[in-house]
């Protein structure tokens, strides 16, 4: 596709159904997110079938109802003594269809790459990672900074010292290697398709002496010649437009089970979206804000512009 067409991602996804698609097996799942997501949402599914609320559940597993929420979406891990007490509860003896869960089990547990920087990654922020990992389409318009997939590491680091003043310099290069690390996974085979849509603001907004801006913009225009990477430039002269609320990303999954999230990322926390109507509404203002950028051909332009004035 030519750099000068827009990116079609089309409408939000329904929502997940609760039943899992026929011959889904835990075997067809490629990392411990989508595990993690798609054995909550069987568990969900069984706990229904067998009409037992999320306070009852708990209760079998000396915990809250809050708890059983949150293993049912996928936002935590599983204790294997858990998963057994809960299908004893709703009724699964069959041993074939229980050795299938507790595999299933076991992918979901399986560690990320990210948690070797447990110590430097608040819990808020590795649940985004998770995701990011496996979606197959990110959608960000950002105007405070550079996307973070897209930084180089000059960039990063001023980013990275400016919010976290107090820390050690080695926690700022944990920070650092972190940052780089996730973007690995843009140049993989069956990397994800980025698109960024960036406000001029950001683009403007200096960190660290000139010759980082020099080096960032030159940064994205290098990475924006991927056939997976869409960068548009939200220019000044576009004046209102329908993302005034604030930078957010939209995550979309090849997994039938998983619904589209939208992530607001706050200072010391995230939300997280996926009702159909809140991701629904984002979805409009990617399109409309995407229709109001510059195309990436025109955004290229922009950014040597940018990069020859400092």
């Amino acid at each position: 596709m030519a750099k000068e067409d827009k990116v079609d991602a089309g409408p939000a996804r329904r929502e997940p159904s609760s039943v899992l698609p026929s011959g889904h097996s835990a075997g067809q799942h490629d990392g411990p997110t989508v595990s993690r997501i798609v054995l909550g949402t069987q568990l969900r599914r069984l706990r229904e079938e067998a009409g037992i609320s999320r306070e009852a559940a708990g209760n079998a597993i000396r915990a809250s109802h809050a708890k059983i929420s949150r293993l049912e979406l996928g936002r935590v891990g599983f204790k294997e003594r858990d998963v057994t007490d809960l299908l004893t509860l709703y009724g699964i003896t069959d041993d074939e269809q229980r050795a299938s869960v507790m595999n299933l089990m076991r992918q979901a547990n399986t560690r990320g790459w990210w948690q070797q920087h447990s110590d430097v990654l608040p819990t808020w922020f590795e649940n985004y990672l998770r995701l990011e990992q496996v979606a197959k389409i990110i959608r960000t318009y950002q105007v405070q900074f550079v996307p973070g997939l897209v930084q180089n590491e000059e960039y990063a680091r001023a980013v990275i010292t400016q919010g976290h003043r107090a820390r050690s310099d080695y926690e700022i290069e944990r920070r650092v290697q972190l940052r780089m690390d996730r973007q690995k996974m843009l140049h993989q085979p069956d990397a994800p398709h980025l698109w960024a849509v960036i406000d001029e603001a950001a683009l403007t907004r200096p960190f660290g002496p000139p010759r980082v801006m020099r080096s960032q913009l030159q940064h994205l225009l290098d990475v924006s010649e991927a056939p997976n990477i869409d960068v548009q430039v939200l220019p000044f002269r576009s004046g209102a437009h329908a993302a005034a609320g604030g930078s957010f990303t939209i995550l979309r999954f090849a997994e039938p089970d998983l619904p589209d999230v939208v992530y607001l990322e706050q200072l010391t926390s995230a939300v997280y979206l996926d009702k159909r109507s809140d991701v629904e509404d984002y979805v409009m203002i990617m399109e409309r804000v995407s229709v109001q950028a510059e195309t990436p051909t025109r955004s290229a332009a922009t950014l040597r512009r940018l990069l020859s004035e400092i």
